[in-house]
C-alpha cells in the first residue's frame, strides 16, 4: 500500500468553542476536521467555488470520532488530514487532531459522496478531482477499485 496523501492545518480554539470545563466543547472536533479538509483540497487547488461551478456537492454520509485526551482554549491544535486512496464514488479522508506535544487528542474519520448539484444524484469521482489527486501522489489500481 502507498502512503496516504498528507496535509497539516494548526489552528487555536477561541474561547467561545470551550465548555464550562475548559475542554474543547466535543462537537468542535467536527468543525475542525472540515476545516481541514476543505484546506487539503484547497492545497490541491480544488476549493469549495471551482466545485459549485462545476456542479459537484460532496455532502458527508458518514463522521466517525475517537475523543483520546482533553483540549482546552488557545491550545495549539495541528489536523493531520490524509486521504488513503483514490475516491470512486465516496471519498475517504482520516484525520488526527495533536496538540502541541505531539500528543493525540481526536481521531476521526469521514466519507463523502459525490453528488451532481442538479439530478442531486451520487456520482463517479470527477477527473478533475482524480487529477489533482494524481499529480500528488500516485495510488495503484488495486487501491481504487478493491477498497469499498
Amino acid at each position: 500500500m502507498n502512503k496516504p496523501l498528507e496535509s497539516r492545518f494548526s489552528l487555536r480554539p477561541r474561547y467561545g468553542e470551550a465548555d464550562q470545563m475548559g475542554y474543547v466543547y466535543h462537537a468542535n472536533y467536527v468543525s475542525y476536521c472540515h476545516q481541514a479538509r476543505t484546506e487539503l483540497l484547497r492545497e490541491l487547488q480544488i476549493d469549495d467555488k471551482t466545485l459549485e461551478s462545476n456542479q459537484i456537492m460532496m455532502p458527508v454520509i458518514s463522521m466517525n470520532l475517537r475523543y483520546h485526551k482533553p483540549a482546552g482554549y488557545d491550545d495549539l491544535l495541528t489536523v493531520i488530514t490524509k486521504i488513503p486512496q483514490l475516491p470512486v464514488t465516496r471519498f475517504a479522508f482520516q484525520f488526527e487532531i495533536r496538540n502541541e506535544c505531539d500528543e493525540l487528542i481526536c481521531s476521526a474519520d469521514s466519507t463523502v459522496v459525490f453528488v451532481d448539484k442538479v439530478s442531486r444524484k451520487p456520482m463517479r469521482a470527477p477527473k478533475m478531482i482524480i487529477e489533482a489527486l494524481e499529480k500528488h501522489l500516485y495510488f495503484s489500481h488495486y487501491e481504487t477499485e478493491h477498497t469499498h
